[in-house]
């Protein structure tokens, strides 16, 4: 009896059916990879606004205890108005540690009023809803849609 060649043929995969796993990876990772980042960048905004909802609250308190805001702000979030009353936000990035991906700082602050903002920085820079507001009224603000950048 006489055995063929073929009737020992190797097992494994051929270079097309590797080539085709690849391609169908390729096809799942170019579908998901702009979800996982978009999904990254919304979870690094929902930092930036509880931080500066956060930072009002301490406005608050400073408020209720001078009965001011305060008058003057430097670029470093600090505010010193050369008498006894000087504000310094508790929280200046956004997150608390590890990379910055938003600047926190006063925008402008009168004696009855102030308006936190969280400047992108980093891998943030290019995020849609840009620098976030938070007034002491409350009032949010962004440089995309308000709605958008504010209620996701």
């Amino acid at each position: 009896m006489k055995q063929s060649f073929y009737a020992f043929k190797a097992m494994g995969f051929t270079l097309i059916e590797l080539m085709i796993t690849v391609a169908i990876l390729g096809v799942i990772a170019a579908v998901a990879l702009p979800s996982y980042q978009d999904y990254v960048r919304q979870s690094n905004r929902t930092v930036a606004k509880s931080i500066l909802y956060e930072n009002a609250q301490f406005m608050e308190r400073f408020y209720s205890q001078n009965n001011q805001y305060d008058a003057t702000v430097g670029a470093d979030g600090m505010i010193d108005t050369g008498d006894d009353i000087a504000v310094v936000l508790p929280i200046l990035q956004a997150p608390r540690t590890g990379t910055r991906q938003y600047a926190i700082s006063l925008q402008s602050v009168l004696n009855n009023t102030f308006v936190l903002r969280a400047v992108p920085t980093g891998s943030m820079a290019g995020d849609v809803c840009g620098t976030l507001t938070l007034s002491n009224t409350g009032a949010q603000g962004a440089d995309g849609n308000v709605a958008d950048c504010w209620n996701r």
